[in-house]
């Protein structure tokens, strides 16, 4: 049986001082002094969402309906480029090593290439590099440039990414079988993109049926012919603008609705297989994906994993502009898990390449507790969780990460309220305009739900009120009690609605259960904790051990503090 050790009161103060290494120094002042948040960036790794992106020279980026690559120590970006016209002018490259910093390498295909790309439409280009030809193949929409009735694909191939592509010509698939489309020859092919699979068998992917079926063909073994119809996808569901990628032995596909240039609800789906057994679609953003259209979703792999950008065009179009005057939105893709997928909206993201993250940017990164003048117990995520939709309560301060939020500037006076454990923002659920709405953690969507104004009342006091409700933060019935529900409420006057803003010093945090000092919880923490517990060693090599092995903050290091651990290491309790 283990025993368990006391500490002294010379170590348990050591131990206090410790802990409030993180503490509270004061409200945070006034907070609409923040300014715009994306008036200016401070570093290169920022994009700023619903923009036309300009170049490493200054110019506008026009590579629009676009496709990405990944080849070497670069990104290669390829899309449409239109003039006032809205005809053909060339299929753009560009290069970064960061996908933020775009070099222009010029029109890799353009109306002289081949007598067909003169006074045509060229549409959604995508690439693929065929490792066992060594030449990049590009698949794209084609229409004469008159009507819209073609609906063929094209072919062209380099040896090199960012070279002059040769133009091998424009078809519809299976138009020498017998096969018709809306009586012509051949299955009609508008909205497309490719795949390569991780056995190196090339894919093309596009709408038919007048955009009803999406078409998926198996390439000929150099990429540049259709070799079988390997699948017809959600037939009958009008569906465009797909993009289909691979993660976790998962195949995925995202794609919009068939609205014109106007913006409505993406959907993704999932499978096994390629070919069959997918699932249902479901929901993916708000209800117009945040005024864009799906292009492209890039695996981004670093040190710390992968994430997933989606890539999407706000086309001018939905105002009555030019193709070449639309915006791009790019995002995180997010996986809850292998079939549960979310799109946060960030009017700003921070890509790092190297380590393979893709964030919200955040100009301010200073954290703050949300403290009720009432009670005296501030904001929190109930039990720690990381779900999204995770009810919001009034706890003890703890100093957890669920009790800590991030204050972001979405304009207009108005500020996000950002879990700094979850990321999530703090939303009124449901979109809720009545008292007793629910306050939830949930996706970033941009909605007036989770926007909040900050209404000094003196003596460091605030009250939040919701953007989209008008109404108030509260705790319900002016609870004083760890877990009460917080809620919105008009404005009663009452201290239960009075909020005070603590900043979270700027300082070394700990890893509770970090016995190691390595930056990890696992099995070696354990058995450090074991064999001090059992008087083996009376100290362990983590110079804050005092603090990473009282997991439950009790100022005594015991079973208890080890079972804990344990039971976080196999996933059954989490003690972050």
């Amino acid at each position: 049986m283990f025993k368990g050790k006391i500490l002294s009161k010379n170590k348990i103060k050591l131990c206090l001082i410790i802990i409030t290494a993180i503490v509270l120094s004061g409200s945070l002042g006034n907070i609409s002094g923040l300014g715009n948040a994306f008036a200016e960036t401070s570093g290169n790794n920022v994009i700023i969402n619903g923009t036309q992106f300009k170049d490493t020279s200054g110019n506008i980026i026009h590579a629009h309906g676009g496709g990405f690559l990944k080849y070497g120590d670069y990104y290669y970006w390829y899309g449409e480029y239109r003039d006032q016209s809205n005809l053909f002018k060339g299929v753009r490259c560009y290069r970064s090593k960061d996908l933020v910093n775009w070099e222009y390498r010029g029109e890799v295909l353009s109306p002289d290439s081949h007598p067909e790309l003169n006074r045509v439409n060229i549409e959604r280009p995508k690439v693929m590099y065929n490792q066992f030809t060594k030449e990049f193949v590009m698949w794209m929409h084609w229409e004469n440039g008159i009507h819209y009735g073609e609906a063929r694909a094209a072919v062209a191939y380099c040896s090199t990414p960012d070279g002059k592509y040769t133009y091998k010509g424009s078809f519809r698939p299976y138009q020498n079988s017998g096969v018709e489309d809306h009586g012509r020859p051949g299955y009609m092919s508008r909205d497309c993109t490719v795949f390569v699979d991780t056995d190196g068998k090339g894919y093309f992917l596009s709408s038919s049926n007048e955009n009803m079926d999406l078409h998926l063909y198996e390439l000929t073994p150099d990429y540049k012919d259709i070799a079988s119809l390997a699948a017809k996808l959600y037939v009958g569901k009008q569906r465009e603008a797909p993009c289909l990628f691979k993660r976790n032995g998962y195949y995925y596909l995202v794609t919009s609705g068939c609205t014109g240039w106007d913006p409505n609800q993406a959907k993704y789906a999932y499978s096994k297989d390629l070919r069959s057994g997918w699932s249902e679609l479901y929901n993916l953003g708000n209800s117009t994906t945040y005024r864009s259209q799906p292009t492209y979703v890039l695996p981004v792999q670093g040190t710390s994993g992968t994430s997933y950008l989606y890539a999407g065009d706000r086309w001018a179009g939905a105002w009555g502009g030019r193709v070449n005057e639309s915006q791009y939105v790019w995002l995180p893709l997010v996986f809850l898990s292998d079939t549960k997928l979310v799109l946060p909206y960030y009017d700003a993201i921070e890509i790092d390449v190297q380590a393979g993250t893709i964030t919200e940017y955040m100009p301010d990164k200073t954290r703050y507790k949300i403290v009720n003048r009432h009670s005296g117990k501030v904001l929190d995520v109930k039990d720690s969780s990381t779900d999204n939709a995770a009810p919001i309560v009034q706890w003890s301060d703890n100093d957890s990460l669920s009790q800590q939020w991030y204050i972001v500037d979405v304009g207009n006076g108005y500020k996000k309220i950002v879990n700094a454990k979850t990321g999530f923002a703090l939303d009124v659920k449901d979109e809720s305009k009545d008292n007793g709405g629910l306050l939830i953690q949930y996706t970033s969507t941009g909605g007036h739900n989770q926007h909040w104004e900050f209404i000094d009342i003196g003596n460091g006091y605030y009250k939040i009120k919701s953007r989209g409700s008008g109404k108030l933060l509260d705790v319900y019935k002016w609870s004083t009690d760890d877990g009460a529900t917080v809620q919105q409420w008009s404005d009663a006057n009452g201290e239960n609605q009075h909020w005070k803003l603590v900043k979270v010093e700027d300082t070394p945090q700990y890893i509770i259960g970090d016995i190691t000092g390595d930056g990890i919880i696992d099995s070696n923490d354990c058995v450090l904790l074991q064999r001090y517990i059992l008087d083996i060693i009376d100290s362990f090599p983590n110079s804050n051990w005092q603090i990473v092995a009282d997991i439950n903050k009790d100022g005594i290091i015991n079973t208890l503090d080890y079972a804990l651990l344990s039971r976080h290491i196999l996933e059954i309790q989490s003690i972050t």
